[in-house]
């Protein structure tokens, strides 16, 4: 099981990590940043999360970490 940990303020809200998630567990949150942006939230209540990394390889912004 891995987990993602977003830094709510590098994070522009631009989506791409949402397509990058073969599971859907990274959407577009309903609370923005001191920048203004909406920022992507990650939910994963059943632990499908592989750890796979792809979404913080997306991430023009270097916001996603992710562990194993």
């Amino acid at each position: 099981m891995g987990k993602i940990v977003i830094n709510v303020e590098y994070c522009k809200g631009c989506e791409l990590c949402t397509t990058a998630c073969a599971f859907k567990l990274i959407k577009p949150g309903k609370v923005f940043n001191k920048s203004g942006y909406y920022v992507m939230e990650f939910n994963d209540p059943k632990g499908a999360c592989t750890g796979c990394a792809l979404c913080a390889e997306m991430c023009p912004d270097v916001a996603i970490a992710v562990w194993k």
